[in-house]
């Protein structure tokens, strides 16, 4: 407890150890702490020299893809958010195939590849360990990359390598569009212990791979990066929950649950209201007493802690407390009477803050594209009211496998070129599904190629 004195050593004002407390910013602070993670644009467009390299910050201070994912990490349903959508685009894994034709509905019809080394290629465990981890940036921080590994001699392409967003940069095209990835496991302002990789263009990858291979610059091999274009950042791409971030609806499941915490901590704090008259404290800890005025105060600190323990605290709630008061002779007034007054708690909001919970949750989700019913966080009324049914939630699920769609081709173009380059037969890629059924169907699940 902290006791404001005055210049007699009479306590004025008490401040209690136990206490709730909530801070606010302008709006300048806040848009401050908000480009920490906000990535690049033209107008802050940032360049650091690595070697000869004009390298792109990420972000401001280079630091968005760390920034980035300690938010998504710190945020409960951002992460789960995220996590379920990189699973449901992964499905249950790709399939090597050709089309042989369109059924009457429209439907590819497929005809399965026969050649045993694409088949093992595509189950394998680098070709998984590339989609989880390249996928995971690309939803993260808006954008994946993978190294093309050559072999020993340099002209083939053996091993897919998927790079950390954490440890990667890519430098500003030239005047022919083309740039370069700059990987260290060390970055900071400017990296001394680093590599410069070839970074494929958008435009046609595939032949400026054949080109790399067939003038025998392969070398470590190149970078082709997976970005989402949604957003026009042409470097780095921008993931998909930010518009949740910039409109404060992450900061809100921050607060809720660390102010539901506190609360349900302290709220005993705001029980009494405790009047000590001044009197008191002269014949409680006379001045003549004590050495210095230092050494009274100390005994009044120690003192009003041994009194705040029986009103205050989950242990001491109920404990009373027994003091003594004078009366004036002179007037037949109280002068030294204690009043320990029971406050009326005023608290009632804590329904309401689930609910802003609730709708933050909800919010996040609809930036990811994810119903919330999917993931069992439709709320049971209000404007964020859902039926959580079977039927709609198959509904849902079936929608995010439908959009689902784009990410999952930028997802297997690397892998198409791989195969390619290494004089595979032409052959397309699918995803396996898993689809919710009704009971009526005899099944509770399907399998469908996508």
């Amino acid at each position: 407890m902290d006791i404001l004195y005055n210049k007699e050593g009479v306590p004025l004002m008490m401040n209690s150890t136990f206490f709730f407390a909530d801070t606010v910013t302008d709006k300048k602070t806040t848009d401050e702490r908000r480009r920490v993670l906000f990535p690049y644009d033209d107008t802050r467009r940032g360049y650091i020299y690595v070697g000869d390299e004009r390298v792109v910050t990420w972000g401001n201070d280079n630091r968005f893809p760390w920034e980035a994912v300690n938010t998504v990490r710190d945020t409960t349903v951002l992460n789960t958010g995220l996590h379920f959508l990189r699973n449901l685009t992964l499905g249950q894994g790709i399939f090597a195939c050709r089309v042989k034709g369109y059924d009457d509905k429209g439907d590819e019809i497929l005809e399965p590849i026969d050649d045993p080394k694409v088949q093992s290629f595509v189950s394998s465990r680098q070709v998984r360990r590339y989609m989880e981890k390249v996928l995971r940036d690309y939803l993260k921080v808006g954008c994946g990359a993978v190294q093309f590994v050559p072999n020993a001699a340099g002209n083939v392409v053996v091993g897919l390598n998927a790079l950390n967003c954490l440890h990667y940069r890519f430098t500003e095209p030239d005047s022919d569009g083309n740039q370069k990835c700059v990987v260290s496991g060390t970055w900071d302002i400017s990296p001394s212990d680093y590599d410069i990789l070839p970074l494929l263009n958008d435009y046609d990858p595939d032949s400026q791979a054949e080109v790399l291979r067939f003038l025998g610059r392969l070398n470590k091999g190149f970078v082709y990066a997976v970005r989402d274009s949604w957003s026009n950042e042409d470097i780095y791409g921008e993931p998909i929950w930010w518009p949740a971030y910039v409109a404060g609806w992450v900061d809100i499941a921050h607060m809720v649950p660390s102010f539901l915490k506190k609360a349900y901590k302290n709220q005993t704090t705001w029980k009494w209201h405790v009047q000590i008259p001044y009197s008191y404290w002269d014949k409680k800890f006379p001045v003549s007493a004590y050495k210095s005025q230092k050494e009274r105060s100390a005994a009044i600190n120690k003192y009003m802690d041994e009194i705040e323990k029986n009103l205050l605290g989950p242990d001491n709630a109920e404990k009373p407390i027994f003091t003594n008061y004078a009366v004036n002779e002179m007037n037949g007034r109280v002068e030294e009477e204690w009043k320990i007054m029971p406050l009326s708690n005023k608290y009632n909001a804590g329904q309401e803050n689930l609910v802003t919970s609730a709708a933050a949750n909800s919010e996040i989700l609809f930036a990811l594209m994810v119903n919330p019913n999917v993931l069992g966080a439709g709320m049971p009324g209000g404007t964020y009211a859902g039926n959580q049914g079977g039927s709609n939630i198959r509904e849902a699920f079936l929608v995010n496998i439908a959009n689902a769609w784009i990410d999952r081709q930028n997802i297997l173009d690397p892998l198409s070129l791989f195969i390619k380059l290494n004089g595979s037969p032409d052959c397309e890629l699918r995803f396996r599904n898993t689809i919710l059924t009704t009971l009526d169907t005899g099944a509770g699940t399907t399998h469908k190629l996508s």
